[in-house]
């Protein structure tokens, strides 16, 4: 068969051509814009495990609900291969500056020692070392419980806070558990902090930290005989020596003598969550396949009926070259050459086309979506084996003409 048709043959026979590859390449956009997309989103979460500072995680279910989170610290520092241990309770509080209304800030409360080495590289950089909260591992407020000591009254603030409310180092900042100003207290304001993309959660650009038990007091999560949850934090997160970190059955040890301090509360390690998340990628890029598949077969069936078209129109040809001698294997290799040339574009225009599907909406779409696909990595291999799963199932469509063809009767075509 002659590729781009030849005289006398049907007018739209171009055209078909030019639909076959279009409809390969809307299949193959379809997984490269999903596969390049979703291992990004996932590279990008593996990265921030395997930069986070700490290994190992203690949570517990409900509001703030890890009770003794003083003792608690000072029992996992005891054990051998840990470095640091950083209990963090979250909340929202309003603040209040010289004059003004309430603006309501994201509280994280830390030990101001722990806090630190339990961030990755990245985010240690953008705080104050060492932290300007006064007690480095905030027993004196504390006092066993009973929070009757001595309070530093220290916080640092956010850079974006500090900008939009006028804040600098040295002036004093209002915090209250409520927009009612009489139930505030006034801190210092010892230090300003930046503020990376996903740290301290989505509304973390008005941000504060303090020492846990001054949060503690502020949210009533701290003296036992008032709060809910005695000495609360959300989450534990423990940091092991460089040496324990890079052995895997040292790192499952300290994780099991955790998990025996607190039988109750849920205890992983970063690497059980990155088996987990390079597990749930690999699922996800199989469904990113399975959905597509749709697409790729529509796609190869309208390529099989062009191809079926082609040799419809060619059969006095094919029947002349069959009478003249021509092995059936030669026109078949015409077929299914002509049926991979038309892949292969289709292909080639289908990695393009998701390519600039996805820098589109890493433009021009909603904020959500957008930080999604700038996400998005390209790897040439995923997208070779993409294309090459194309050109292979082509080869079916080209069967199908193949077939047609030799089935043709050399007398009839001849008429």
């Amino acid at each position: 068969m002659t590729l781009f048709g030849r005289r006398g043959s049907l007018r739209h026979a171009r055209l078909q051509l030019v639909l076959a590859v279009a409809a390969v390449g809307v299949a193959v956009a379809l997984p490269v814009v999903l596969v390049s997309v979703g291992g990004g989103v996932s590279a990008h979460e593996l990265h921030d495990l395997e930069n986070a500072g700490y290994q190992i995680v203690v949570s517990a279910p409900g509001l703030h609900g890890i009770a003794d989170s003083h003792s608690l610290t000072e029992r996992m520092l005891s054990i051998s291969g840990v470095s640091a241990a950083s209990p963090v309770l979250s909340a929202g509080i309003d603040t209040f500056g010289a004059s003004g209304g309430p603006t309501a800030a994201l509280a994280e409360g830390v030990i101001p020692a722990e806090f630190l080495p339990t961030l990755g590289p990245s985010e240690n950089g953008l705080f104050p070392s060492p932290l300007p909260l006064g007690d480095p591992m905030d027993l004196v407020h504390f006092a066993n419980g009973t929070y009757q000591g001595h309070a530093t009254l220290d916080v640092i603030v956010s850079s974006p806070f500090a900008a939009a409310q006028n804040l600098e180092t040295g002036q004093t900042l209002y915090l209250g558990p409520s927009a009612n100003r009489s139930q505030a207290v006034g801190y210092t304001i010892t230090g300003i902090f930046g503020v990376p993309p996903n740290l301290l959660g989505p509304i973390g650009a008005f941000a504060v930290v303090l020492p846990l038990s001054d949060l503690q007091v502020i949210t009533g999560y701290g003296p036992a005989a008032t709060a809910v949850v005695p000495d609360a934090s959300d989450t534990i997160e423990v940091a092991v020596a460089g040496s324990v970190s890079a052995d895997p059955s040292a790192l499952s040890s300290v994780e099991a003598q955790i998990q025996r301090l607190v039988p109750y509360y849920g205890v992983s390690s970063l690497n059980q969550e990155a088996t987990e998340l390079q597990q749930a990628s690999g699922v996800l890029t199989g469904f990113y396949l399975a959905l597509s598949s749709v697409g790729l077969t529509i796609g190869l069936l309208f390529l099989a009926l062009v191809l079926l078209r082609r040799v419809e129109a060619d059969r006095r040809s094919i029947g002349i070259r069959r009478a003249l001698g021509v092995p059936g294997r030669q026109i078949a290799g015409g077929i299914v050459a002509e049926g991979l040339f038309l892949a292969a574009l289709g292909g080639v225009a289908g990695v393009v086309a998701g390519y600039l599907i996805v820098e589109a909406i890493a433009t021009f779409a909603t904020s959500t979506v957008q930080e999604a696909a700038q996400l998005a990595i390209f790897v040439p291999a995923t997208l070779a084996a993409i294309v090459g799963g194309v050109l292979a199932l082509s080869l079916l469509a080209s069967a199908i003409a193949t077939r047609a063809a030799l089935r043709i009767e050399i007398t009839e075509a001849l008429r």
